[in-house]
């Protein structure tokens, strides 16, 4: 079926190609035009035809009585007076050939240096000039140059429709009986195994089938034939499936992701306006509706969490740079002291300053960790702790609330937004999404790394790929 389809779609696109593509089978494959002109509804013109006869007649009296003989005359005149109706009939215009003859009169214009077209018939078709050029040489040119240009020239029958004839159709019925009995019996076969589908539904599981049942745009059958080509494994339509796929999801990342943003930022702005900034900021008491889900102050818990994180992990690591700048610190002051000056000269006083200064910094850095390390886990301290935090944080509210300070820190988010909207949601526009695509593929390409023995610690490292 995929090679009868092929078949199909080679007729419909010589078809099409046909009427564009007709000088060339006139001039270099006859037998095609004498076949295939029926079909068309073409015929041979009878005003042109019957000049390339009475030029044959002219040609036989010429090789008879010679130039000179009044039946050579009379068939010249004739021949004048028809290149003179040719000329204003135009029997090219009917199928769209006027350039063709006005690629005559340029060809004849020149041949006889007149200006005129009618004139410059008139002069050739004379036994004056046809002796004065040479017989054998002026008509060779005219069935060179000629001839060739209006022995394409036909007539094409019109139908009651207004249209042209054209009975293509009786070349393609054959196929469009054989595949819409096929469509109607794969339609059948598809019910039966899936009764819960529609004939209708059945019939589109292979919708690209009805391409071949429409008697108009036949070029359609293209799609048809490549993807029955596809299924037969006659060619292959994965590159051109992934291209079109990569496009689609190309552009509707692209969109996609600016909607997104753009949605989000406007969100934004859209709450900041209504004035829920306010609300965000710590108040005294929750007015307004505020949907709570596990009855925890979320920012107070990752407070703590920090706090303890810094006390009981980063400052005791950190605990030999803090002692080590309160210790430069000390031996600063100390030299500055100018009773120092004077007892440098004293032995030992380096090495004991320096031990000063080691001590006096280790001491005051341990009592201040454990002081800061006391006032958390006592309660009493840290519920002191506690409420200097809180009233921080409701005079800092309430400063931030007030009208004027409120007001221009919101006009100042807002223009931010606008700011990272016109400036970052464009570069996402920009982004080449191919590109990207690209790298994602790759990332899906490449295989997971396997899991590694580390010789030193006979542990298993596992990496997973991204």
């Amino acid at each position: 079926m995929a090679i009868i389809a092929s078949v199909n779609l080679g007729l419909v696109l010589f078809d099409l190609s046909y009427i564009p593509w007709r000088d060339f089978y006139k001039r270099n494959l006859p037998i095609i035009t004498q076949i295939y002109d029926p079909l068309k509804g073409i015929e041979s013109h009878r005003d042109t035809e019957n000049y390339l006869d009475t030029v044959d007649e002219l040609i036989e009296q010429v090789s008879q009585t010679g130039l000179q003989s009044p039946q050579v005359e009379k068939k010249l005149e004739e021949l004048s007076r028809l290149s003179s109706e040719m000329i204003d009939s135009n029997p090219f215009e009917a199928v769209n050939k006027s350039g063709t003859l006005e690629k005559i009169k340029n060809r004849m214009r020149d041949r006889v240096a007149v200006k005129s077209s009618k004139e410059a018939f008139s002069t050739f078709w004379s036994q004056a000039y046809l002796s004065k050029g040479g017989w054998k040489q002026e008509i060779d040119f005219f069935n060179n140059q000629i001839r060739r240009l209006i022995i394409v020239n036909y007539y094409r029958n019109i139908g009651e429709n207004g249209e042209f004839i054209d009975d293509f159709w009786r070349i393609d019925l054959p196929f469009v009986i054989l595949f819409g009995v096929e469509l109607l019996a794969r339609s059948f076969y598809i019910k039966r195994q899936y009764p819960s589908l529609s004939f209708f539904n059945a019939i589109f599981t292979h919708w690209y089938d009805l391409f071949f049942l429409l008697p108009f745009w036949r070029w359609l059958r293209i799609i048809p034939v490549s993807i029955r080509l596809d299924h037969a494994r006659m060619l292959s339509l994965n590159p051109i499936r992934q291209q079109i796929h990569r496009g689609v999801v190309a552009n509707f990342a692209e969109e996609l992701t600016e909607i997104v943003v753009i949605r989000v930022i406007n969100q934004i702005q859209g709450s900041i306006q209504r004035g829920e900034l306010r609300r965000w900021l710590p108040q005294k008491e929750q007015t307004h509706s505020y949907i709570d889900i596990n009855n925890i102050n979320e920012v107070e818990a990752i407070g703590a969490i920090l706090v303890k994180t810094i006390l009981y992990q980063v400052l005791p690591k950190i605990q030999p740079e803090i002692i080590a700048i309160l210790r430069h610190n000390i031996e600063s002051t100390i030299k500055e002291v100018p009773i120092y000056h004077n007892l440098q000269i004293l032995p030992g006083l380096d090495a004991m300053q320096t031990q000063l200064s080691e001590q006096l910094a280790t001491q005051i850095t341990t009592n201040l960790y454990n002081a800061v390390v006391s006032a958390a886990e006592d309660p009493v301290g840290a519920k002191l702790s506690s409420q200097l935090v809180q009233s921080f944080s409701e005079a800092l509210g309430t400063e931030i609330q007030k009208k004027q300070v409120f007001s221009e820190i919101q006009n100042l988010v807002i223009d931010f937004l606008e700011e990272v909207k016109l400036n970052y949601v464009q570069r996402l526009s920009k982004e080449d999404m191919w590109k990207i695509i690209e790298q994602t593929k790759q990332l899906r390409t490449q295989p997971s790394v396997q899991p590694l023995e580390d010789k030193s610690s006979t542990m298993l490292v596992r990496r997973e790929g991204n």
